[in-house]
């Protein structure tokens, strides 16, 4: 796998190099601005470079060259280019990892069938615990209703009036006893 993996690790980015990062006295503060791609460490690797851009945008925003600076364009523009420099570095990431599922799929056809029939599982199983989840709610709710329509007949099949209370109230007093 860590073969698989070789233009990840080894500085072979799979798609366009990055735009330059603009001259070297530009906006930013020092060091935030990477190198130009002839300068970079041919150690470096794609996460590597992934890293060190996303580090670069937190830097650059608390960074206190920013938080003193009046220029606010200059401020702009600095962020924006950390941002854009991790954009293009993250795409640079996904299209490695689209060019190795791709070579998977060539390579091993019946190990991406298996993937796609484990996510459909997977996805029917929890389609399956939402409906059983639905379906109690269902439950719950309909027995609400009928508690409900259950309480409203029950005043329209006692007789109305004071005298009807009073009627069915005496009727569930006991009778007394009678002396012997």
């Amino acid at each position: 796998m860590a073969g698989a993996l070789g233009g990840m690790f080894a500085n072979q980015p799979p798609g366009p190099p990055p735009p330059p990062p603009g001259p070297p006295g530009g906006p930013g503060p020092a060091g935030l601005i990477p190198p130009p791609a002839g300068l970079r460490n041919p150690n470096n690797t794609l996460v590597d470079e992934l890293e060190a851009s996303f580090e670069a945008c937190f830097a650059s925003l608390v960074s206190q060259d920013y938080v003193n600076g009046t220029d606010q364009e200059e401020i702009r523009t600095g962020v924006d280019q950390c941002i854009q420099k991790f954009l293009d570095v993250a795409r640079q990431t996904e299209c490695f990892f689209l060019q190795k599922r791709l070579q998977l799929s060539v390579q091993k056809p019946e190990q991406v069938i298996k993937e796609d029939v484990s996510e459909l599982r997977n996805e029917l199983q929890r389609k399956e615990a939402l409906i059983q989840k639905h379906l109690g709610k269902l439950r719950h709710w309909q027995q609400v209703l009928e508690d409900i329509s259950v309480q409203h007949k029950k005043p329209a099949e006692m007789p109305q009036g004071p005298l009807a209370y009073l009627e069915q109230a005496s009727a569930n007093i006991p009778a007394p006893m009678k002396q012997t």
